[in-house]
């Protein structure tokens, strides 16, 4: 019997996430608002590591924004981004929870300012990593993980 071997096929351009705990590249997805019309996407999921398993997910000629790694962050902080060209890794780091969050969390308290017609953008601060837990800036409601994945969902 011959062993056999499921390959991805690397990309020429386009940005790689690594070391994404098993199970949550479709979170990292929704977090993003992705994949849109026309872009192409690689996910591998629960693959075996030196670590246990992970997730991959490979984007072809899309480089992540800054905005968009600190998203990545909350859902996998341990991940890193690869940017790719040329086929070669031109870049790689380490994604990193921000201490200040704009615009990416929506604030769980219908009540808050931020959830009004205000042209206010949503504003939170990182209290606790693990879990990760943020505070809203305008009506200092606690907001923790699973919230934070549920409004991605």
């Amino acid at each position: 019997m011959t062993k056999h071997e499921l390959k991805v096929k690397p990309i020429e351009n386009g940005t790689v996430i690594d070391h994404i705990p098993a199970n949550k590249a479709l979170q990292v997805l929704k977090i993003l608002g992705l994949p849109k019309e026309g872009s192409s996407v690689t996910l591998a999921m629960n693959v075996s590591s030196k670590l246990g398993h992970k997730d991959i997910v490979k984007f072809e000629n899309r480089e992540l924004g800054p905005t968009e790694i600190d998203r990545i962050a909350l859902i996998a902080p341990d991940a890193t981004i690869n940017i790719i060209r040329d086929y070669e890794i031109v870049a790689k780091d380490q994604v990193r929870l921000v201490r200040e969050l704009n615009g990416i969390v929506k604030c769980t308290n219908p009540k808050c300012i931020s959830n009004t017609d205000e042209p206010i953008e949503s504003k939170f601060y990182l209290v606790e990593e693990d879990p990760i837990t943020v505070r809203c800036h305008y009506c200092e409601r606690l907001v923790q993980a699973d919230e934070i994945y549920n409004q991605f969902e």
